[in-house]
């Protein structure tokens, strides 16, 4: 018997509504090039430079770790090293108030 998981299923979700996670907001480099807007919905929209909407996809965060799936697949992953920061992709991104 072969089960089809929907797409929203997909990546980390279950069918049970996840306990909402700290980190939902706008997260931005000190430069403000690369923003990371993290949605309470399990999705983001990173922008870079005057490029809005350069990356969009689905994130998972498990403790202090998140992991991204883009759109088109691609992965990568950071660490939240407290409430207000972000380090991913050898980028530290600050919470946005």
């Amino acid at each position: 018997m072969l089960v089809a998981i929907p797409p929203a299923l997909a990546f980390g979700q279950t069918a049970m509504t996840a306990a909402p996670h700290p980190y939902v907001g706008l997260w931005v480099t000190d430069d403000g090039h690369v923003r990371h807007e993290l949605l309470p919905n399990n999705r983001y929209d990173e922008a870079r430079g005057r490029r809005e909407s350069a990356y969009r996809g689905r994130y998972e965060v498990t403790g202090t770790r998140i992991e991204y799936r883009d759109d088109t697949g691609f992965t990568a992953d950071g660490d939240f090293v407290d409430e207000n920061t972000l380090h991913h992709a050898g980028m530290i991104l600050r919470r946005q108030r």
